[in-house]
């Protein structure tokens, strides 16, 4: 995977770290490539099917059917049809705006991101049909990755579907991390929260996934299948302590007021034939970047895989470090690399019309510290190739950044409260593009070279 604006990037500013940056990331993206790590972990031998550690003997099934949701799940859909062909009796998978390709036996839809539309309702309830055609001698892959949440919604009875939508979009812009976003929405869901699994019983299901959740919980990124252990009250204290309670439709507030045992979703399937493979995990993007800085002879320090704060107060703390082991060489001695991963969060209020995403905040907020020291770079980018609602994937900050947007007329500061600083970071030529689609989805990555 290339990054399609690097000349741009490395025309101003520190080039080498800059150029450093970019090779860094263009190789823990290959290293996370769900196609190529489907293929290496699922085989099919004779008749034997081989998932990870599992083992399924085909000569017993009699359909195979493929469903499925997410940024990530197209090369998924796209290595199972070629491992099982014609063995495949139907499928369908949602992907987001400008990822669709055509499968053989897969159908492949496109769909709304990171708010739904009336498309991925469609999907769902396609999805729906598919797995209540499944028999107790059928195979179900569910092939679950980020964004499955929008790209396949159906709101549980009783709530409007534009109510639904209004709900996920307060989440996306209250600072929430996902695992509090995902609690909301599976007790709003039709399909989240295991409640897809009472539809497809008693055949055997296969989750594949790529993990975008902090710790790589299998449970948190195949929700469509497995239990749930939170509940409506859960749900209920999120939505409180994000004060969007007395913010959300009447609807939504009704439902998660009244519980019962009937609106729970499903808590235990021990015993069932629900089987669950990661095909990458999240933390692989931040060891595949510390293998490739060590291959560049520089030291690597890996200081986390679950950054999840607020971005510009990410951004400016990631700076401070450089800026100590640059002036004094603690904690570590220079040069080296920074590397972090995980997902940084933006809380927007909703009077604030900006334009940006959580990566560019990142990279914004660290210029500001960076504007006297010339040899750091810090980069942030989304792994799926979109920062927020924008067509770029991040941004990268050196000593260039701040002077370029002052004489140019911007605020550093103001753009960070104002959430616009994609409109500053376009003129300094600081944003990333690597494509609407660069075929994974795992965490954000952060790195700071100092050199």
């Amino acid at each position: 995977m290339k990054i399609r604006n690097r000349e741009e990037l490395t025309s101003h500013g520190y080039r080498q770290g800059r150029k450093l940056a970019l090779d860094i990331i263009e190789y823990a993206l290959e290293k996370v490539d769900p196609y190529r790590a489907t293929k290496a972990s699922v085989r099919l031998c004779g008749r034997t099917l081989m998932v990870g550690d599992y083992s399924f003997d085909l000569g017993k099934v009699e359909n195979i059917y493929v469903v499925g949701a997410g940024k990530a799940t197209f090369p998924i859909a796209r290595a199972i049809e070629e491992i099982l062909g014609e063995r495949i009796t139907e499928g369908i998978i949602a992907v987001k705006d400008n990822q669709k390709r055509p499968l053989k036996r897969i159908t492949v839809e496109e769909a709304s991101h990171p708010v739904p539309d009336e498309r991925g309702l469609q999907v769902c309830r396609k999805v729906f049909e598919i797995a209540e055609k499944a028999g107790s001698k059928d195979i179900v892959f569910c092939l679950i990755t980020g964004g499955s949440s929008a790209l396949c919604p159906c709101p549980v009875d009783g709530i409007p579907f534009s109510d639904k939508k209004i709900v996920h979009r307060l989440l996306v812009t209250s600072g929430a991390d996902i695992m509090e976003i995902n609690t909301v929405r599976r007790h709003l869901s039709a399909i989240k929260g295991g409640r897809l699994t009472s539809r497809i019983l008693p055949a055997t299901i296969i989750n594949l996934t790529v993990s975008d959740v902090i710790g790589d919980d299998i449970d948190w990124n195949t929700d469509w299948t497995t239990a749930d252990p939170t509940t409506l009250e859960d749900a209920v204290q999120v939505l409180k302590k994000y004060h969007l309670w007395e913010k959300i439709p009447d609807s939504v507030r009704t439902y998660l007021s009244e519980p019962s045992p009937e609106k729970e979703t499903p808590k235990d399937f021990t015993g069932k034939p629900l089987y669950s493979h990661m095909v990458v995990k999240s933390r692989t993007l931040c060891e595949a970047a510390a293998e490739k800085v060590r291959d560049m002879g520089l030291t690597p320090h890996l200081l986390s895989t679950s950054f999840g704060c607020e971005s510009r107060e990410a951004g400016r703390f990631l700076a401070s470090i450089a800026r100590e082991v640059k002036l004094t060489g603690n904690p570590f001695r220079p040069p080296c690399v920074l590397i972090a991963g995980g997902e940084n969060v933006v809380a927007v209020d909703a009077s604030v019309q900006g334009f940006g995403g959580p990566n560019q905040e990142l990279a914004a907020s660290a210029a500001l510290e960076l504007k006297d020291f010339d040899t750091i770079v810090v980069c942030a980018m989304d792994s799926d190739g979109t920062d927020g609602p924008t067509p770029f994937a991040g941004a990268m900050a050196d000593s260039s950044t701040w002077r370029t947007a002052t004489e140019k007329g911007f605020d550093v500061f103001r753009t960070l409260i104002d959430h616009n600083v994609t409109p500053m970071l376009k003129e300094t030529g600081d944003l990333i593009d690597a494509g609407a689609d660069t075929g994974t989805n795992v965490n954000d990555l952060v790195l700071c070279i100092i050199h």
